[in-house]
Protein backbone atom coordinates (compact mmCIF):
# COMPACT_ATOMS: atom_id res chain seq x y z
CA UNK A 1 0.00 0.00 0.00
CA UNK A 2 2.60 2.69 1.07
CA UNK A 3 4.51 1.63 -2.07
CA UNK A 4 1.55 2.31 -4.26
CA UNK A 5 0.78 5.50 -2.32
CA UNK A 6 4.80 6.51 -2.89
CA UNK A 7 4.22 5.87 -6.78
CA UNK A 8 1.23 7.79 -7.27
CA UNK A 9 2.54 10.93 -5.60
CA UNK A 10 6.24 10.66 -7.16
CA UNK A 11 4.05 10.57 -10.95
CA UNK A 12 2.01 13.31 -9.98
CA UNK A 13 5.09 15.63 -8.94
CA UNK A 14 7.07 14.48 -11.65
CA UNK A 15 10.78 15.13 -11.01
CA UNK A 16 10.26 16.57 -7.76
CA UNK A 17 9.02 13.33 -5.94
CA UNK A 18 7.02 14.36 -2.95
CA UNK A 19 7.00 11.53 0.12
CA UNK A 20 3.80 10.89 2.00
CA UNK A 21 5.37 12.79 4.47
CA UNK A 22 5.48 15.48 2.78
CA UNK A 23 1.93 14.92 1.63
CA UNK A 24 0.77 15.86 5.45
CA UNK A 25 2.91 19.04 5.20
CA UNK A 26 0.88 19.92 2.48
CA UNK A 27 -2.00 19.51 3.98
CA UNK A 28 -1.37 21.68 7.08
CA UNK A 29 0.85 24.51 7.58
CA UNK A 30 3.49 23.09 10.18
CA UNK A 31 7.14 22.07 9.86
CA UNK A 32 7.93 24.96 7.28
CA UNK A 33 11.38 27.00 7.54
CA UNK A 34 11.08 30.53 8.55
CA UNK A 35 12.64 31.05 5.08
CA UNK A 36 10.29 29.43 3.68
CA UNK A 37 6.99 31.27 5.55
CA UNK A 38 9.02 34.17 4.09
CA UNK A 39 9.14 33.60 0.88
CA UNK A 40 5.61 32.34 0.59
CA UNK A 41 4.52 35.26 3.05
CA UNK A 42 5.93 37.78 0.57
CA UNK A 43 4.35 35.96 -2.69
CA UNK A 44 1.05 35.90 -1.27
CA UNK A 45 1.28 39.87 -0.61
CA UNK A 46 2.25 40.35 -3.75
CA UNK A 47 -0.77 38.37 -5.53
CA UNK A 48 -3.15 40.01 -3.29
CA UNK A 49 -1.68 43.70 -4.11
CA UNK A 50 -1.96 42.77 -7.91
CA UNK A 51 -5.59 41.16 -7.73
CA UNK A 52 -6.57 43.97 -5.68
CA UNK A 53 -5.20 46.56 -7.54
CA UNK A 54 -7.08 45.08 -10.50
CA UNK A 55 -10.41 45.07 -8.67
CA UNK A 56 -9.88 48.00 -7.44
CA UNK A 57 -10.27 49.01 -10.88
CA UNK A 58 -12.97 46.71 -12.17
CA UNK A 59 -15.49 47.05 -9.30
CA UNK A 60 -16.40 50.53 -9.77
CA UNK A 61 -16.17 50.69 -13.50
CA UNK A 62 -18.95 47.87 -13.30
CA UNK A 63 -20.79 50.36 -11.82
CA UNK A 64 -22.28 52.18 -15.40
CA UNK A 65 -23.89 48.56 -16.14
CA UNK A 66 -25.26 48.87 -13.17
CA UNK A 67 -26.74 52.28 -13.89
CA UNK A 68 -27.94 51.25 -17.13
CA UNK A 69 -29.66 48.47 -15.93
CA UNK A 70 -31.59 49.42 -12.26
CA UNK A 71 -33.87 52.50 -11.64
CA UNK A 72 -32.31 55.16 -8.97
CA UNK A 73 -32.31 55.00 -6.25
CA UNK A 74 -31.06 50.96 -6.44
CA UNK A 75 -28.93 51.84 -9.33
CA UNK A 76 -27.00 54.92 -7.24
CA UNK A 77 -26.96 52.07 -4.00
CA UNK A 78 -25.16 49.53 -6.05
CA UNK A 79 -22.45 52.30 -7.57
CA UNK A 80 -21.58 53.73 -4.03
CA UNK A 81 -21.26 50.45 -2.40
CA UNK A 82 -18.75 49.56 -5.49
CA UNK A 83 -17.02 52.82 -4.92
CA UNK A 84 -16.60 52.02 -1.56
CA UNK A 85 -15.73 48.57 -2.60
CA UNK A 86 -13.08 49.74 -4.41
CA UNK A 87 -11.74 52.05 -1.99
CA UNK A 88 -11.52 49.46 0.23
CA UNK A 89 -9.66 47.13 -2.51
CA UNK A 90 -7.41 49.92 -3.01
CA UNK A 91 -6.11 50.35 -0.01
CA UNK A 92 -5.70 46.36 0.75
CA UNK A 93 -3.35 46.67 -2.75
CA UNK A 94 -1.53 49.72 -1.60
CA UNK A 95 2.35 48.81 -1.43
CA UNK A 96 3.40 47.98 2.07
CA UNK A 97 6.28 46.59 3.85
CA UNK A 98 6.39 42.68 4.91
CA UNK A 99 6.29 42.62 8.75
CA UNK A 100 10.06 41.79 10.01
CA UNK A 101 8.36 39.80 12.73
CA UNK A 102 5.11 37.47 11.60
CA UNK A 103 5.65 38.19 7.92
CA UNK A 104 3.03 35.01 7.37
CA UNK A 105 0.78 36.19 10.05
CA UNK A 106 0.81 39.40 8.22
CA UNK A 107 0.24 37.66 4.51
CA UNK A 108 -2.55 35.62 5.39
CA UNK A 109 -4.25 38.45 7.64
CA UNK A 110 -4.29 40.35 4.41
CA UNK A 111 -5.14 37.25 2.85
CA UNK A 112 -8.17 36.61 5.03
CA UNK A 113 -9.48 40.57 4.22
CA UNK A 114 -9.30 40.16 0.66
CA UNK A 115 -11.52 37.10 1.39
CA UNK A 116 -13.64 39.03 3.08
CA UNK A 117 -14.07 42.01 1.37
CA UNK A 118 -15.92 40.37 -1.96
CA UNK A 119 -18.43 38.70 0.57
CA UNK A 120 -19.33 41.47 2.63
CA UNK A 121 -19.80 43.24 -0.88
CA UNK A 122 -22.09 40.35 -2.23
CA UNK A 123 -24.12 40.53 1.26
CA UNK A 124 -24.92 44.19 0.87
CA UNK A 125 -25.83 44.16 -2.78
CA UNK A 126 -28.01 40.98 -1.98
CA UNK A 127 -29.58 43.24 0.71
CA UNK A 128 -30.39 46.17 -2.13
CA UNK A 129 -31.83 43.73 -4.93
CA UNK A 130 -33.74 41.40 -2.54
CA UNK A 131 -35.33 44.70 -1.39
CA UNK A 132 -36.25 45.84 -4.72
CA UNK A 133 -38.55 44.82 -7.49
CA UNK A 134 -36.56 43.39 -10.44
CA UNK A 135 -38.13 41.57 -13.74
CA UNK A 136 -36.25 40.69 -17.69
CA UNK A 137 -33.06 41.92 -17.78
CA UNK A 138 -32.80 43.13 -14.43
CA UNK A 139 -33.41 39.95 -12.79
CA UNK A 140 -30.73 38.31 -15.47
CA UNK A 141 -28.06 40.79 -14.46
CA UNK A 142 -29.17 40.22 -10.63
CA UNK A 143 -28.31 36.42 -10.91
CA UNK A 144 -24.58 37.35 -11.37
CA UNK A 145 -24.08 39.06 -8.21
CA UNK A 146 -24.85 34.92 -7.29
CA UNK A 147 -21.10 34.11 -8.52
CA UNK A 148 -19.79 36.14 -6.70
CA UNK A 149 -18.98 33.35 -3.94
CA UNK A 150 -17.48 31.38 -6.48
CA UNK A 151 -15.37 33.61 -7.99
CA UNK A 152 -13.82 34.74 -4.18
CA UNK A 153 -13.04 31.08 -4.37
CA UNK A 154 -12.00 30.37 -7.15
CA UNK A 155 -9.27 33.49 -6.41
CA UNK A 156 -7.54 31.76 -3.82
CA UNK A 157 -6.08 28.74 -6.29
CA UNK A 158 -3.48 31.23 -7.51
CA UNK A 159 -2.33 31.08 -3.67
CA UNK A 160 0.75 28.57 -2.27
CA UNK A 161 -1.34 27.53 0.84
CA UNK A 162 -2.09 24.10 2.29
CA UNK A 163 -5.02 22.17 1.90
CA UNK A 164 -6.29 23.22 5.87
CA UNK A 165 -5.35 27.08 4.82
CA UNK A 166 -7.79 27.16 1.84
CA UNK A 167 -10.49 25.40 3.52
CA UNK A 168 -10.42 27.31 6.15
CA UNK A 169 -10.12 30.96 3.84
CA UNK A 170 -12.59 29.30 1.95
CA UNK A 171 -15.43 29.16 5.00
CA UNK A 172 -17.18 32.91 4.98
CA UNK A 173 -17.80 32.87 1.40
CA UNK A 174 -19.95 29.75 2.17
CA UNK A 175 -21.72 31.14 4.95
CA UNK A 176 -22.21 34.14 3.23
CA UNK A 177 -23.45 32.51 0.44
CA UNK A 178 -26.23 30.47 2.33
CA UNK A 179 -27.21 33.10 4.42
CA UNK A 180 -28.15 35.33 0.90
CA UNK A 181 -30.15 32.11 0.17
CA UNK A 182 -32.15 32.30 3.39
CA UNK A 183 -32.22 36.20 2.67
CA UNK A 184 -33.83 36.70 -0.41
CA UNK A 185 -37.34 35.74 0.96
CA UNK A 186 -37.74 32.10 -0.90
CA UNK A 187 -37.63 28.59 0.38
CA UNK A 188 -33.92 27.42 0.69
CA UNK A 189 -34.73 24.20 -2.39
CA UNK A 190 -32.21 22.19 -3.93
CA UNK A 191 -33.09 22.63 -7.35
CA UNK A 192 -31.95 26.20 -6.95
CA UNK A 193 -29.19 26.77 -4.54
CA UNK A 194 -28.18 22.74 -4.91
CA UNK A 195 -25.96 23.90 -8.50
CA UNK A 196 -24.35 26.76 -6.80
CA UNK A 197 -23.11 25.26 -3.50
CA UNK A 198 -21.77 22.25 -5.81
CA UNK A 199 -19.63 24.43 -7.85
CA UNK A 200 -18.78 26.30 -4.84
CA UNK A 201 -17.48 22.86 -3.31
CA UNK A 202 -16.21 21.98 -6.85
CA UNK A 203 -14.08 25.51 -6.67
CA UNK A 204 -12.62 24.59 -3.60
CA UNK A 205 -11.30 21.55 -4.47
CA UNK A 206 -9.57 22.97 -7.42
CA UNK A 207 -8.29 25.45 -5.50
CA UNK A 208 -7.03 23.48 -2.86
CA UNK A 209 -5.05 21.08 -5.09
CA UNK A 210 -3.60 24.37 -7.08
CA UNK A 211 -2.71 25.63 -3.91
CA UNK A 212 -0.77 22.48 -2.61
CA UNK A 213 1.11 21.98 -5.67
CA UNK A 214 2.38 25.41 -5.87
CA UNK A 215 3.21 24.59 -2.07
CA UNK A 216 5.00 21.78 -2.91
CA UNK A 217 6.46 23.36 -5.86
CA UNK A 218 7.54 26.55 -4.16
CA UNK A 219 9.33 24.58 -1.48
CA UNK A 220 10.80 21.81 -3.60
CA UNK A 221 13.08 24.89 -5.29
CA UNK A 222 13.56 26.98 -2.25
CA UNK A 223 15.08 23.92 -0.32
CA UNK A 224 17.28 23.08 -3.80
CA UNK A 225 18.27 27.04 -3.51
CA UNK A 226 18.56 27.06 0.19
CA UNK A 227 20.73 23.99 0.84
CA UNK A 228 24.75 22.74 -0.62
CA UNK A 229 24.39 20.02 -2.80
CA UNK A 230 27.70 18.85 -1.14
CA UNK A 231 27.47 19.06 2.52
CA UNK A 232 23.52 19.36 2.91
CA UNK A 233 23.98 22.22 5.34
CA UNK A 234 22.30 25.56 4.76
CA UNK A 235 23.42 27.35 2.10
CA UNK A 236 24.92 30.89 2.19
CA UNK A 237 21.62 32.50 1.16
CA UNK A 238 19.54 30.78 3.37
CA UNK A 239 22.14 31.06 6.62
CA UNK A 240 21.49 35.10 5.66
CA UNK A 241 17.93 35.25 6.47
CA UNK A 242 17.79 32.76 9.09
CA UNK A 243 20.97 35.34 10.88
CA UNK A 244 18.33 38.34 9.96
CA UNK A 245 15.76 36.79 11.56
CA UNK A 246 17.07 35.51 14.10
CA UNK A 247 19.02 38.95 15.22
CA UNK A 248 15.35 40.35 15.16
CA UNK A 249 14.37 37.57 17.53
CA UNK A 250 17.30 38.17 19.37
CA UNK A 251 17.06 42.05 19.56
CA UNK A 252 13.21 41.83 20.58
CA UNK A 253 13.01 38.72 23.18
CA UNK A 254 16.41 40.56 24.84
CA UNK A 255 17.89 36.70 24.69
CA UNK A 256 21.61 35.81 22.88
CA UNK A 257 22.33 35.13 20.12
CA UNK A 258 26.29 33.43 18.75
CA UNK A 259 27.46 32.56 15.61
CA UNK A 260 30.64 30.37 15.45
CA UNK A 261 33.05 30.51 12.20
CA UNK A 262 35.22 27.44 11.33
CA UNK A 263 37.55 27.19 8.42
CA UNK A 264 39.49 23.97 8.43
CA UNK A 265 43.40 24.02 9.02
CA UNK A 266 45.52 23.59 5.65
CA UNK A 267 42.35 22.23 3.55
CA UNK A 268 44.23 23.46 0.29
CA UNK A 269 46.95 20.94 1.19
CA UNK A 270 44.71 18.18 1.39
CA UNK A 271 43.15 19.27 -2.01
CA UNK A 272 46.48 19.75 -4.06
CA UNK A 273 47.79 16.44 -2.69
CA UNK A 274 44.66 14.14 -2.82
CA UNK A 275 42.46 15.51 -5.28
CA UNK A 276 39.03 17.78 -5.09
CA UNK A 277 36.83 14.31 -4.99
CA UNK A 278 39.18 13.53 -1.64
CA UNK A 279 38.59 17.21 -0.40
CA UNK A 280 35.05 16.54 -0.70
CA UNK A 281 34.44 13.91 1.26
CA UNK A 282 36.04 15.83 3.76
CA UNK A 283 34.12 18.46 3.98
CA UNK A 284 31.24 15.88 4.34
CA UNK A 285 32.87 13.83 7.12
CA UNK A 286 33.66 17.30 8.69
CA UNK A 287 29.89 18.57 8.29
CA UNK A 288 28.82 15.30 9.83
CA UNK A 289 31.33 15.77 12.80
CA UNK A 290 29.77 19.63 13.50
CA UNK A 291 26.54 18.62 13.54
CA UNK A 292 27.02 16.16 16.42
CA UNK A 293 28.29 19.31 18.07
CA UNK A 294 25.08 21.29 17.88
CA UNK A 295 21.30 21.16 18.69
CA UNK A 296 18.34 20.97 17.22
CA UNK A 297 17.75 24.67 17.27
CA UNK A 298 20.98 25.31 15.66
CA UNK A 299 21.74 25.94 12.11
CA UNK A 300 25.04 25.12 10.14
CA UNK A 301 25.92 27.08 7.23
CA UNK A 302 28.21 26.22 4.49
CA UNK A 303 29.49 29.62 4.15
CA UNK A 304 31.84 29.25 1.42
CA UNK A 305 34.46 26.35 0.20
CA UNK A 306 36.23 24.92 4.02
CA UNK A 307 34.22 27.64 5.78
CA UNK A 308 31.09 27.38 7.95
CA UNK A 309 29.19 29.28 10.03
CA UNK A 310 27.18 28.06 13.13
CA UNK A 311 24.24 30.03 14.17
CA UNK A 312 23.52 28.91 17.88
CA UNK A 313 20.23 31.31 19.27
CA UNK A 314 20.02 31.46 23.42
CA UNK A 315 23.94 30.32 23.90
CA UNK A 316 25.65 33.31 26.32
CA UNK A 317 29.18 34.03 26.05
CA UNK A 318 30.22 32.45 29.33
CA UNK A 319 28.40 28.61 27.71
CA UNK A 320 30.58 28.79 24.60
CA UNK A 321 33.64 27.65 25.94
CA UNK A 322 31.31 24.01 26.53
CA UNK A 323 31.21 24.24 22.17
CA UNK A 324 34.76 24.14 22.11
CA UNK A 325 35.41 21.63 24.68
CA UNK A 326 32.91 19.42 22.57
CA UNK A 327 34.67 19.92 19.41
CA UNK A 328 38.12 19.48 21.08
CA UNK A 329 36.63 16.32 22.77
CA UNK A 330 35.33 14.67 19.27
CA UNK A 331 37.34 16.04 17.09
CA UNK A 332 36.76 16.26 13.47
CA UNK A 333 38.27 13.07 12.65
CA UNK A 334 41.22 12.25 10.28
CA UNK A 335 42.72 13.59 6.96
CA UNK A 336 43.37 11.05 4.11
CA UNK A 337 46.98 11.26 5.41
CA UNK A 338 46.06 10.19 8.80
CA UNK A 339 46.72 13.20 10.34
CA UNK A 340 44.06 14.46 12.79
CA UNK A 341 41.76 17.54 11.07
CA UNK A 342 41.96 20.92 13.05
CA UNK A 343 39.95 23.79 12.57
CA UNK A 344 40.25 27.38 13.40
CA UNK A 345 37.28 29.03 14.99
CA UNK A 346 36.03 32.57 15.88
CA UNK A 347 32.96 32.91 18.18
CA UNK A 348 31.12 36.18 18.85
CA UNK A 349 27.57 36.79 20.81
CA UNK A 350 25.52 39.68 20.44
CA UNK A 351 25.55 40.63 23.85
CA UNK A 352 29.04 40.35 25.11
CA UNK A 353 30.14 42.06 21.75
CA UNK A 354 27.75 44.34 21.66
CA UNK A 355 26.98 44.03 17.61
CA UNK A 356 24.46 46.57 16.14
CA UNK A 357 23.60 43.62 13.38
CA UNK A 358 23.87 40.27 12.21
CA UNK A 359 26.08 41.32 9.72
CA UNK A 360 28.60 42.68 12.31
CA UNK A 361 28.44 39.83 14.79
CA UNK A 362 29.48 37.62 11.79
CA UNK A 363 32.35 40.22 10.50
CA UNK A 364 33.20 39.89 14.27
CA UNK A 365 33.73 36.07 14.63
CA UNK A 366 35.22 36.18 10.86
CA UNK A 367 37.82 38.12 12.38
CA UNK A 368 38.12 36.27 15.46
CA UNK A 369 38.82 32.98 13.68
CA UNK A 370 41.18 34.73 11.15
CA UNK A 371 43.05 35.97 14.72
CA UNK A 372 43.18 32.36 15.75
CA UNK A 373 44.67 31.32 12.43
CA UNK A 374 47.58 34.05 13.03
CA UNK A 375 47.97 32.71 16.04
CA UNK A 376 48.53 29.02 14.96
CA UNK A 377 45.18 27.66 13.96
CA UNK A 378 43.62 24.85 15.98
CA UNK A 379 42.61 27.21 18.48
CA UNK A 380 39.37 29.19 18.74
CA UNK A 381 39.14 32.59 20.00
CA UNK A 382 36.04 33.71 22.11
CA UNK A 383 34.18 37.09 23.33
CA UNK A 384 36.05 38.82 25.64
CA UNK A 385 39.69 37.44 23.83
CA UNK A 386 39.49 33.78 25.16
CA UNK A 387 41.81 31.56 23.22
CA UNK A 388 41.30 27.87 23.53
CA UNK A 389 43.16 25.08 21.95
CA UNK A 390 41.66 22.42 19.61
CA UNK A 391 43.01 19.23 18.74
CA UNK A 392 44.00 15.85 19.97
CA UNK A 393 47.31 18.16 22.15
CA UNK A 394 44.51 20.47 23.81
CA UNK A 395 43.36 19.86 27.37
CA UNK A 396 40.03 18.89 28.13
CA UNK A 397 38.96 20.54 31.59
Amino acid sequence: MNSCFSRFFRHIASDLQISPGQVWQLLVPSRRTSYARRYAAALIIARIQLISIIFAIIVPLWSIVDLMTYEAPLSWRLTLLRLASGLMLLILGWPRRLSEMRPYTHAITMLLALMLLPSAFYAASLALLNSSDTSGIQAIMTQFYIFIPIVVLAGLAIFPLSAFEIVLLSLPAFIIAIIGFFADGTRVSLEEHFIIIWCMVMMTGVSVFSGMSQLHYMEAMLHRAMTDPLTGTASRRSGMETLRLLFHLSAASGKPLSVAFFDIDHFKHINDAFGHDTGDHVLQQITERLRGLLRHSDTLVRWGGEEFLAILPDIPAHQLMTLVERLTATGLGAGPDGMPLTASVGIAETMADRTENWRALVELADKRMYEAKRQGRARALLPGNIVMKLGPDAKVP
